[in-house]
């Protein structure tokens, strides 16, 4: 942590976590008009505290997003007991019995095994950890037989208690060339900004686009905060997925803010859509399927509508975008949540741990009635943490990688089985 060690925090570790380099003017802005609003400053959501207002902490080193991969693969590339295996799709796990011996994956049209010498770790993310051992014969018996998939193993709770953060943009247009968007009027300003980067790595391009950031309570009635804000010096729309919302978010000037439900009781599944592996996983979420998040992300627009009301945007200050001033009532905005709302990309639950019927691994994340066989990611996770996913992920692998370790070592030991691992 750039900030250095504290209680909660620690340095030296493979995620460098630093502060915004050049944090826009309209970042600032927010943060003045939460505080018009009734919420505290919080300059450290991961401290004594969470709930509060402050620009987010990024995983960024010299002014560049520092992502896992760069953290913990790149430095050990050269590792001889590591091979690292691109444009590639694992499409099952190699069983003998109850016994996982490897994977198969497809690469340039060949289907290809691989054996592993002590386990097969699965990390494909709530979403493909379930699909994958769902293609290898284990999880739901319907589910299977459905698509013609040899049952190897009954796990009813593959793919099932799917939790995501649901998210609504209360969107802005902004009378000053002052957010990240490109206009006539900065058009000159894009090439020193370029410079600015490429010479000290400062200036907008910096940016994780989604500075500013909260913890609040939907009411004062809640013990913790439930409700997230990332605010966006531009007018964002569906996170620019294709051309034409990507050229709304870039050309013009405005302004966002995201709220989300942090503790979502609604609960979908993840299926399959046929038994070939190159197929898409079957994603059914299931938002707003309890009444209660519907009530929370309503109290949620409005709380976020509040902030951007607030004096301090008074000169930045244009139409609102979405939801649009037609949009007062409850039923209204009921129905833009419905028509607008969707995912901040927080997918877990599908591999739960636990000790219930439908837990998938136990505390050592090793798949209940399998051997050698593992899942660590973010499916692994029982309910849906109050917050970003990323950290807490890399914390699960972390944990899991020492429970590794210490079982090698332990066999090792005793001259017993293998219990290594072979990623994939």
């Amino acid at each position: 942590h750039e900030r250095g060690a504290t209680e909660f925090h620690g340095v030296g570790g493979p995620l460098n976590v630093a502060d915004l380099r050049s944090p826009n003017l309209l970042t600032g802005v927010y943060v003045e008009a939460a505080l018009e609003a009734g919420y505290v400053r919080n300059n450290d959501f991961s401290g004594a505290s969470q709930e509060g207002i402050s620009p987010y902490q990024l995983t960024q080193k010299n002014g560049e997003r520092w992502s896992v991969a760069r953290g913990y693969l790149h430095p050990v590339l050269d590792r001889p007991n590591l091979t690292v295996i691109t444009n590639a799709r694992t499409s099952r796990v190699l069983l003998e019995g109850k016994r996982a011996t490897g994977v198969t994956y497809l690469q340039s049209g060949k289907s290809i095994d691989i054996g592993a010498e002590r386990e097969v770790i699965l990390a494909g993310g709530a979403i493909n950890s379930p699909q994958l051992l769902m293609l290898s014969g284990i999880g739901p018996e319907d589910e299977l037989k459905r698509h013609g998939i040899p049952l190897r193993h009954a796990l009813p709770g593959v793919g099932q208690n799917l939790q995501d953060h649901l998210d609504a943009l209360i969107v802005h247009k902004c009378v000053k060339p002052v957010s990240l968007g490109i206009s006539f009027s900065n058009l000159l300003a894009q090439t020193k900004h370029l410079f600015s980067y490429l010479l000290h790595r400062t200036g907008p391009l910096t940016t994780n686009s989604a500075e500013g950031g909260g913890f609040v309570k939907s009411d004062p009635g809640q013990a913790i905060p439930d409700l997230q804000f990332h605010f966006t010096p531009a007018h964002l729309d569906e996170h620019g997925r294709n051309l034409s919302r990507a050229a709304f978010t870039m050309l013009g000037h405005g302004y966002a803010l995201h709220v989300c439900d942090l503790r979502p009781k609604s609960r979908g599944h993840i299926g399959l859509k046929s038994a070939d592996p190159t197929a898409d996983a079957l994603i059914e979420p299931n938002y707003l399927s309890h009444p209660d998040d519907m009530n929370t992300m309503v109290k949620g627009v409005k709380a976020a509508r509040k902030v951007l009301a607030g004096k301090a945007f008074d000169p930045y200050r244009g139409v609102e975008i979405f939801p649009g001033r037609a949009v007062q009532s409850d039923e209204q905005i009921k129905a833009f949540i419905r028509r607008k709302a969707g995912t901040i990309y927080h997918p877990v639950g599908t591999c739960k741990m636990g000790r219930d019927e439908m837990a998938v691994v136990d505390d050592t994340l090793r798949v209940y009635g399998m051997q050698a066989l593992r899942v660590v990611d973010a499916s692994i996770m029982p309910t849906l943490i109050g917050g970003n996913t990323n950290a807490p992920t890399v914390m699960i692998a972390e944990k899991a990688a020492a429970m590794i370790l210490q079982s090698r070592r332990a066999t090792a030991d005793t001259g017993s089985d293998r219990t290594a691992m072979a990623q994939v």
